[in-house]
């Protein structure tokens, strides 16, 4: 008897929210990027007069160019390195005598400090140039601004569609975690340090300095409210 009275219970049980409504509510925004990384490839080459300018040379005048820039060594960071002292490529390329090559990633702030690094490389030891992505230093606490801003942007839909049939809308029922649809920088890159200066000195010519594609954040979100 004690189970037959359970089961009938659980069947006769009130859904407490028999009126709903379901919307979607969005937040966007752009973002000028102030973290802007970039990769450089260096390799020791030969000079006339002076032999082979080694890795530690290319190195030192690297890190020298970054630090002008006013760049914390904090930021600059080695992302590949092949020496020379290696058998196996020594045999494979038949040669006594290899050019190490390194690769550095460093983050800068603005499109003029990227500008300003392009022009005091080396054109010889750099091989290649490119920036490998793009961020901001407030990124999370804008996703979280754009994430509450959706739910708002749904709580004001729900309304004013309520109102159209003479509803209230109640308590939310139910809220999805925002999707987010985000729009990052993609990277680039040149064959040579001569190239990337030949674009900057071109863009320069035909307009004012601009700084780098905005980033776009975007974070759709659906809720369940109940009506009253």
């Amino acid at each position: 008897m004690i189970l037959i009275f359970a089961a009938a219970k659980a069947q006769t049980v009130v859904n407490p929210y028999p009126k709903t409504i379901t919307v979607t509510g969005s937040a966007e925004m752009e973002i000028v990027p102030d973290e802007i990384y970039v990769s450089i490839d260096l390799k020791e080459y030969d000079k006339k007069g002076q032999g082979k300018i080694s890795i530690e040379k290319i190195r030192q005048d690297f890190l020298a160019a970054v630090r002008s820039l006013g760049t914390a060594d904090s930021n600059v960071s080695v992302a590949a390195y092949d020496g020379y002292n290696n058998p196996w490529l020594r045999k494979k390329n038949k040669k006594d005598e290899l050019y190490a090559s390194i690769t550095y990633q460093v983050k800068l702030k603005t499109a003029a400090q990227v500008d300003q690094l392009v022009d005091k490389l080396d054109d010889n030891a750099t091989q290649n140039f490119y920036i490998s992505k793009t961020s901001h230093s407030k990124l999370e606490e804008f996703k979280k601004n754009l994430k509450m801003q959706a739910v708002k942007a749904a709580k004001e839909k729900a309304n004013y569609l309520a109102e159209a049939i003479n509803e209230q809308v109640g308590v939310a029922v139910t809220i999805n975690e925002p999707m987010e649809y985000y729009q990052p920088y993609v990277s680039f890159g040149y064959a040579s340090k001569r190239v990337m200066s030949a674009q900057v000195d071109q863009s320069a010519n035909d307009q004012p300095q601009a700084d780098f594609k905005k980033m776009k954040l975007k974070y759709d979100v659906t809720v369940v409210f109940a009506l009253k």
